[in-house]
């Protein structure tokens, strides 16, 4: 997904930015936001579901025999279904953006950005399988930059992301975030560079 050339240019604008500015830039990368094993669980119950009514208007099969169509139905498509490709595709847009947007919230906290000395940490998260991407600052820096340029900067991105060009697109999120942060985060004498600069990918 990131070759080791591409780590190195991203983990560089990282630190370059984190340089201009007394903010922390952290940056993730997903494969896919969530698994939705559920997805073709809930495919095949309503296929089962569906299954009884024509054999019983159509056919003189018995309630057993009906019965053991509808678990062979249930069992081949979970199956059938429990690819990945086909188990995505499955999963409505609404879905994929409610989990990509709590998988950026888990991980804005579990990366440390909501305890940074001025509370002016800022993720960028990207979940792949889903098309999404979105920014996440916190308080210190999200009161006083409106949501309408963190949205630019995402379009920007997915745009990028659209075209087959995630590194080009992520460094110039990067910059463009670190410009932000060093006008309402400027470095400060005694900053510290509180969180790692790396691109994480999972």
């Amino acid at each position: 997904m990131i070759s080791a050339d591409d780590y190195a240019r991203l983990d560089g604008a990282i630190r370059d930015v984190e340089d201009q500015t007394a903010g922390e830039i952290v940056v993730v990368v997903a494969g896919q936001a969530s698994e939705y094993r559920s997805i073709p669980l809930l495919w095949a119950l309503l296929g089962a579901l569906l299954t009884p009514w024509p054999l019983i208007w159509f056919t003189a099969m018995g309630p057993t025999r009906i019965f053991l169509v509808q678990l062979a139905v249930a069992l081949g498509l979970s199956i059938l279904l429990s690819w990945p490709k086909r188990r995505h595709a499955l999963v409505p847009g609404s879905i994929k953006r409610t989990r990509a947007h709590e998988a950026a919230a888990r991980e804005f906290l579990s990366r440390g950005l909501t305890r940074t000395r001025e509370r002016t940490g800022v993720l960028i998260y990207v979940a792949l399988a889903e098309h999404h991407a979105e920014i996440l600052a916190d308080t210190g820096i999200a009161d006083r930059v409106e949501p309408r340029v963190w949205q630019d900067i995402i379009a920007g991105l997915t745009a990028e992301i659209r075209e087959g060009r995630l590194v080009d697109g992520l460094v110039a999120a990067i910059g463009q975030a670190g410009a932000i942060l060093a006008q309402h985060a400027p470095p400060r004498f005694d900053d510290a560079d509180e969180l790692p600069n790396k691109v994480i990918v999972l």
